[in-house]
């Protein structure tokens, strides 16, 4: 099961706040760096007109950055990725014109003789927003989103007998909640190395032996590939009698070649096998995919503001240097 970290309303709150006295400290930082940089050139009142950077461009090159990296990690990290697959990466591309008329502003006001540090770090940084929240709002979606909005979708079986149900009654299952008496077997749990270990074990109904072991519980790096030593999940959980369905495409293969050892290795016979998290509450834990998104999303945008408000102020300093 994953492990999460407390994220209440009173820690966004908190963040909130701190975040918008940092801006705003920031931005005056900002402005008086700018404008005491141009100041003490010693240029004449209309020159100083010219170069003196607006207070418009300070805030610009504050929040246009931020709010670019908060769209585009939005955009890939959440619904309208899963709902909408094209949407998203169509809003990106228009964004993407966004640096680019930065970019020309800058140059118009260079071919003026202005100096044009504000629009330059403005180009240069909403681009690089662009990019992070597309690359972590992707992995986001990829390691949270997608499995929660997967199984939300997917149905949900009450009492299931593992010693009488097959895999292919339950293709469409996201969560399964199995009879009183269903175990994990960890005597017949299986191994299977690729760089990981992926670990299998069978979900059984008390001690029956069914015709066809299509039921099994997941994990990896949580036993041995040598002997039946399955520790994964809630397996030593007495109240744990659900699963929560393995949704991942590129690790399926890995557990079906331990299952495939497993029968070898055991002589029994698994004709569909389903993956599952054995666990007690699959709500909580498909609710902690959500939560996990939201955390990591929030993460992201703080941390993104702290690197462009350090960023303008090291700016406004060395422009302010080099003005002198």
């Amino acid at each position: 099961p994953k492990l999460g970290l407390p994220w209440g309303s009173a820690d966004r709150l908190c963040v909130f706040c701190i975040s918008a006295t940092a801006l705003y400290r920031a931005v005056q930082l900002y402005q008086r760096k700018m404008s005491y940089g141009v100041a003490g050139a010693g240029l004449g009142s209309l020159d100083q007109k010219q170069r003196t950077v607006p207070n418009s461009i300070a805030v610009v090159d504050l929040l246009a950055p931020i709010g670019m990296f908060a769209v585009a990690m939005w955009l890939l990290s959440f619904n309208l990725h899963y709902s909408a697959p094209p949407v998203p990466w169509i809003i990106v591309i228009v964004l993407a014109l966004v640096p680019v008329g930065f970019a020309a502003l800058a140059f118009k006001a260079r071919s003026v003789g202005a100096h044009t540090p504000g629009w330059v770090y403005a180009s240069v940084m909403t681009l690089l927003a662009l990019l992070g929240g597309v690359i972590l709002g992707d992995m986001n979606y990829w390691f949270n989103s997608q499995p929660f909005y997967d199984i939300q979708t997917m149905n949900a079986y009450w009492a299931v007998d593992p010693s009488t149900s097959h895999g292919k009654q339950l293709m469409d299952a996201g969560r399964v909640y199995f009879k009183d008496t269903a175990r994990v077997d960890v005597t017949k749990s299986m191994g299977f190395k690729n760089l990981d270990t992926y670990c299998v074990a069978p979900i059984v109904n008390g001690d029956s032996k069914p015709d066809t072991y299509d039921f099994w519980a997941v994990g990896i790096n949580c036993c041995s590939s040598v002997a039946p030593d399955f520790r994964c999940g809630q397996y030593n959980n007495p109240s744990a009698r659900s699963g929560i369905r393995l949704m991942r495409d590129d690790q399926r293969p890995f557990f079906r070649l331990a299952v495939q050892q497993a029968e070898a290795a055991f002589r029994l016979t698994a004709a569909h096998p389903l993956f599952f998290y054995w666990m007690q509450d699959p709500v909580a834990e498909m609710n902690e995919y959500r939560d996990d998104g939201f955390k990591y999303y929030l993460l992201g945008v703080f941390a993104f503001f702290v690197i462009n408000m350090a960023g303008v102020i090291c700016s406004a300093v060395g422009f302010s240097h080099l003005s002198k």
